[in-house]
């Protein structure tokens, strides 16, 4: 089996790589990054959901991979599930952590102040240090002004309905960490009821960083949904 690993939003792939090198025994696994990020240049001028998309419909024609599996982590959960819905040829089985389904203005709105990369680099300097590391083709400044621009359009208007989640057809592990302060309960409850045949998992003392994931539980968790 194929899977692909998505990064989340001001991420990159190579946070991916504890889960997925522990996880390259079972399966082919593949770990791109979404323009702007890591190493990859802009395409554009914008980010948006389906750009993203369509990133790895490119990067899946380029490595001649025909369908795969996705695990996506926050943003890139988002981006697998967008993909499952409008291209299910592409998509076999998705799984998603810590990924923010509701978005409106106030939510967007909120979501953005943690985007200011003055206040980060005075209170968190090893994170902005971090953040100026992993992107150096696009710039972390760049990739915060832009992912702040996605954010306000996803509130104005989100990519994906509660209604269409219906239509799609894969199966899905909808995971969310039980100390995540940024994704609530209730909107991922809501997404994983409104799905076919989706499975629900809640992961003990795991906040939203992927930083915090124990990587041992969640290899075992998804390995398991994998092969059913």
């Amino acid at each position: 089996m194929k899977l692909l690993f998505l990064h989340g939003a001001i991420g990159a792939s190579d946070q991916m790589l504890p889960l997925a090198q522990m996880l390259a025994t079972q399966y082919d696994v593949y770990t791109p990054d979404f323009y702007g990020h890591g190493g990859q240049n802009m395409y554009g001028n914008l980010f948006s959901i389906p750009l993203f998309a369509e990133c790895i419909l490119k990067y899946m024609d380029e490595a001649h991979i025909e369908r795969a599996s996705i695990f996506g982590y926050s943003m890139g959960g988002y981006v697998a599930m967008y993909l499952a819905k409008h291209h299910p040829e592409k998509v076999d089985k998705v799984i998603t952590l810590a990924t923010k389904y509701h978005w409106d203005v106030e939510t967007a709105t909120k979501e953005v102040k943690m985007l200011d990369p003055e206040k980060i680099e005075q209170k968190l300097p090893q994170f902005a240090s971090s953040l100026k590391a992993r992107h150096t083709a696009t710039g972390w400044g760049t990739v915060l002004a832009r992912t702040e621009d996605m954010m306000m359009a996803m509130g104005a208007d989100n990519p994906l309905k509660k209604e269409g989640f219906a239509q799609i057809q894969q199966k899905i592990l909808v995971a969310i960490g039980d100390r995540d302060k940024m994704v609530s309960m209730e909107e991922t409850i809501s997404v994983y009821k409104a799905l076919p045949t989706a499975q629900l998992c809640i992961i003990p003392d795991t906040g939203h960083p992927i930083e915090q994931l124990d990587v041992s539980l969640a290899a075992t968790i998804f390995s398991r949904f994998l092969s059913q």
